[in-house]
């Protein structure tokens, strides 16, 4: 029949038209290889992995016979997790990307298998410890109405910032998942931008905390030591001096930073968490219980001039912010959960963050109300409420219970340098991934972890300088926790102008930038006018 010739259809007996010649296939392309990823990875969300994986009739290369034609044509895509349908009016805009293979290699997102168990544990680590116990010297300041009003209302603040952190965590608006805060601020404020406004206070919050904790953990060690002695060892070796406590702690701390992964060290956050919630409770337990101190004064600290008092009062309020630490590891955190689009890691997440900071507040709050009330005035501005103990209770409290303090002190600083220095490890290791296309070897990542540690132990043995510069560092710190996070949600959500949401997180997000400058330029004046004790080489 030419082309023109019609059949008769087997239905009706219509002719219709025969389609000559007939329809070519579309021409098959064999698809990339997936990229490889250890078992846990495959947890994540498939938003992070290529439309490839995600479809049935995918047939790896290796596998397809030859001169064989596929089952279909064209390969069927599923819509990715957390990618809103297809008739979407934003479907156009989002991101489908392929698994980034680095996360497979980094230890923050090596493993994907945590809960909120674990959630709750490197929360409450990371978010109580030594800085709690400065919060009374905040109080001689502002007094005890002010001081209760600031402590909570910066406290509901941050938990505020917090849940933007955990919703933004996984994002419908760009369709990532971001695993780190500097990738989330650089998506909000672009990458330049983000390098300016984070870099220095994650850096800080990282390695600062780590160098803190190593100048606290020795000098306690040094405590503990002579408190278990008790005057008795006087016979034995000479006692090991300051620098020799510090670099005890710094070995400690180094030996157990050799765990891979963030998931890895749970257990260590659980005893972290543990051990903090221990000697939170004990000391202002023993504070409360042996009264208080003859000739305590509440009358707020009256400077000679208004000026003074109006830096001093940002210095407090520096104290009371430098308290509340955590969030620069929130991401991180909620990135060790698997996730897909019926249990997103945003509820568990908040769950295990909810409990965490019950605790925490049965912590801080009685700490602060507590040793105000114990010491009044006579608080010291150095180690606040841990240095009180030792000063005034040394001699009418049990060695067994001041020596148990200490060791939950040392315990919990151990603990707490493994979670604030794993977003360092991964940085340091990132550099190499990237530029290597490969993983890590393990004998590089313990190089770079001892490295690390040990170039803390030299900050601080050189500089060991806290005290009166506690205001000045939560001033710096501060953006990051109250201010940051408000932004992002505006940048990344897009509220309506007219809405609640939009009109809190600007009046938040300005007051926190201007509560930080002021705080900064308060520690500035007070380091100034009293100066810092710097003992360089010489820690005590």
């Amino acid at each position: 029949m030419g082309e023109g010739d019609e059949v008769k259809s087997k239905s009706n007996g219509t002719p219709r038209p025969k389609s000559n010649p007939g329809t070519p296939r579309p021409v098959y392309t064999t698809p990339s290889p997936p990229i490889s990823a250890p078992p846990s990875q495959l947890h994540s969300p498939s938003l992070t992995r290529s439309p490839l994986l995600a479809s049935p009739d995918y047939i790896e290369p290796s596998k397809t016979p030859k001169n064989s034609t596929p089952r279909n044509s064209t390969p069927r895509i599923r819509t990715p997790r957390f990618i809103t349908p297809l008739s979407s009016p934003i479907r156009a805009a989002l991101k489908l990307t392929r698994l980034d293979p680095h996360d497979a290699w980094l230890p923050i997102t090596e493993s994907r298998n945590g809960n909120a168990y674990y959630a709750a544990f490197h929360t409450l680590c990371a978010g109580i410890g030594i800085q709690a116990l400065v919060l009374p010297v905040a109080f001689p300041i502002l007094g005890w109405s002010w001081g209760v009003i600031s402590l909570t209302l910066i406290f509901i603040w941050q938990l505020y910032t917090l849940y933007i952190l955990v919703a933004l965590h996984e994002s419908v608006e760009t369709g990532m998942r971001y695993s780190r805060y500097l990738q989330l601020s650089s998506v909000a404020f672009g990458e330049k931008l983000a390098k300016w406004l984070v870099i220095f206070p994650l850096l800080y919050l990282s390695a600062g905390t780590c160098m803190a904790l190593v100048m606290i953990g020795g000098s306690t060690s040094k405590i503990f030591y002579e408190i278990v002695c008790g005057g008795t060892c006087s016979a034995g070796p000479a006692p090991l001096t300051p620098v020799e406590w510090h670099l005890v702690f710094t070995g400690a701390a180094v030996i157990l930073s050799q765990l891979p992964n963030l998931n890895s060290i749970a257990g260590v956050s659980l005893i972290g968490a543990a051990t903090a919630v221990g000697y939170c409770s004990s000391i202002w337990v023993i504070s409360v219980t042996k009264g208080r101190m003859p000739g305590v004064s509440y009358d707020p600290v009256r400077p000679p001039n208004d000026t003074e008092k109006i830096f001093d009062i940002l210095n407090a309020l520096g104290i009371v912010a430098f308290a509340f630490r955590g969030h620069n590891l929130t991401l991180e955190i909620q990135a060790t959960m698997p996730s897909d689009e019926k249990h997103p890691s945003t509820v568990p997440m908040w769950r295990g963050v909810k409990f965490a900071y019950l605790v925490i507040a049965m912590c801080i709050f009685p700490l602060a109300i507590g040793g105000y009330w114990a010491y009044g005035q006579l608080i010291p501005e150095n180690g606040g409420m841990l240095t009180a103990l030792y000063a005034f209770h040394r001699l009418d409290t049990s060695r067994f219970i001041l020596g148990l303090t200490s060791l939950f002190v040392i315990i919990n600083a151990v603990s707490s340098f493994q979670i604030y220095g794993m977003p360092v490890f991964d940085a340091l290791e990132s550099v190499y991934t990237r530029r290597m296309k490969g993983p890590c070897p393990w004998f590089l990542r313990s190089l770079f972890r001892v490295i690390f540690g040990f170039f803390m132990f030299f900050l601080a043995v050189a500089v060991p300088l806290l005290g009166s510069s506690v205001g000045l560092v939560g001033g710096v710190a501060l953006p990051v926790t109250l201010a940051y996070p408000c932004f992002m949600w505006l940048k990344i959500k897009k509220p309506k102008k007219d809405t609640c949401m939009y009109k809190l997180n600007w009046l938040l997000g300005l007051l926190g930038l201007t509560l930080s400058a002021a705080v900064v330029a308060g520690g500035v004046y007070v380091v100034i006018t009293k100066g810092v004790k710097v003992n360089f080489f010489h820690p005590n």
